[in-house]
């Protein structure tokens, strides 16, 4: 399927993969069905996309931003341990989970956060609501994976979600 694919590409056409035959070929196994998930279920546009050039301290954002209303439900992505609940600097109120793979997941700019440390939460637990808090000019959610805690070990959040089966889009998204 993999060949076929090049092959039509190479050809002058596009051919579609998902984010399952991408990581099959890729040599990872898929993620099984309902163990990843959007982090929230409400409409949403990506505001900021991740590696933009900016005066954050990393030298480029860090993550991707979702434009969404303040209070809106924010959720993890998949299974976890809370690493961090509480405000932090420019990520206002924020929450770090570890996930099982070792990678970390930071939601930032929460008005309000429902989970504690050391807590145990999987793909849909909800983490708390959307805000402005932090460094912002307006309510949106700030979604950020990296490889440790340390900043600046970031890496594409759409990407990693994708290699778990969810997309992200610009366009906007309900479920």
């Amino acid at each position: 399927m993999l060949l076929h694919a090049i092959a039509t590409a190479a050809m002058g056409s596009v051919l579609p993969l998902t984010a399952s035959q991408v990581a099959h070929a890729a040599g990872a196994a898929p993620s099984p069905v309902g163990t990843w998930a959007h982090p929230t279920t409400s409409h949403y546009r990506i505001s900021s996309p991740y590696g933009v050039r900016g005066t954050w301290r990393a030298g480029h954002h860090t993550g991707i931003d979702l434009a969404v209303r303040s209070g809106t439900r924010v959720r993890s992505v998949g299974s976890g341990t809370v690493v961090l609940a509480r405000r932090s600097g420019a990520y206002g109120k924020a929450v770090t989970i570890r996930m099982k793979d070792g990678r970390y997941v930071l939601f930032g700019h929460l008005s309000r956060i429902t989970v504690r440390p050391g807590q145990k939460v999987r793909a849909r637990t909800r983490l708390g609501y959307s805000g402005a808090t932090g460094r912002v000019t307006g309510p949106h959610l700030h979604f950020e994976v990296r490889k440790s805690r340390r900043y600046g070990s970031d890496i594409n959040p759409l990407a990693y979600l994708a290699q778990h089966g969810i997309r992200l889009t610009s366009r906007s998204f309900t479920r």
